[in-house]
């Protein structure tokens, strides 16, 4: 899914990246509970340069997840997710990942200039920016982030702040998993380690 966000004609079978993450020792299941070992698989499989943050999702990590959607990049993010796939906190029982793609910013009317925005036909309250070249507005009021958990079917908007309180939560497997006798590749530290306040931001190659 990332990989298509970043190179639309490369093709790459999810049965080849799994593949790839086991003989890395990443996974032993297709579980990744290490953003570390995420981000070296991201550059391997997508060609492109990953970008490890860590430190939990506010402050500089905050802005810079914003900026780095609004230049139309992917964000890799762990999170626990809801039955509806959408973000909660469940001590990382529920610990996936999710692939971020575009941002939706609430802002002060008129405090974004008009001169690289324009108005969606549909929604005319909603305005979209004309070229990558638009800085990102700053001192937003909310924040969301467009969104897909990799079994889901659809796109989701989650709130900004709802995914950084799922994502700085995540401490340890869900233990009927963690004993139910199946080998799974877990790092030093846990999941709380591996996981928790972490984020992949996917760089294209050409981009500094």
């Amino acid at each position: 899914m990332a990989t298509h966000l970043l190179q639309p004609q490369l093709s790459v079978d999810m049965e080849a990246v799994i593949q790839t993450a086991v003989s890395r020792g990443y996974t032993a299941q297709g579980e990744m509970f290490s953003a570390a070992n995420m981000a070296l698989l991201a550059e391997e499989v997508c060609g492109c340069r990953a970008e490890l943050l860590s430190g939990g999702l506010s402050g500089d990590n905050y802005t810079a997840v914003i900026a780095h959607l609004w230049g139309r990049q992917p964000v890799l993010i762990p999170y626990d997710e809801d039955y509806n796939h959408e973000p909660c906190q469940r001590s990382g029982h529920r610990a996936h990942w999710a692939v971020a793609s575009g941002v939706l910013l609430g802002v002060d009317q008129g405090s974004v200039s008009q001169e690289h925005i324009q108005p969606d036909p549909s929604l005319p309250w909603v305005f979209l920016t004309s070229d990558t070249g638009s800085p990102c507005p700053v001192g937003c009021r909310e924040v969301y982030i467009l969104a897909k958990q990799g079994k889901s079917l659809r796109y989701q908007l989650w709130s900004l702040d709802s995914v950084s309180q799922s994502n700085g939560q995540l401490r340890m497997m869900d233990p009927q998993r963690a004993n139910d006798g199946t080998q799974y590749v877990v790092p030093q530290g846990g999941v709380e380690a591996g996981l928790a306040g972490q984020t992949v931001l996917l760089h294209t190659r050409t981009q500094k």
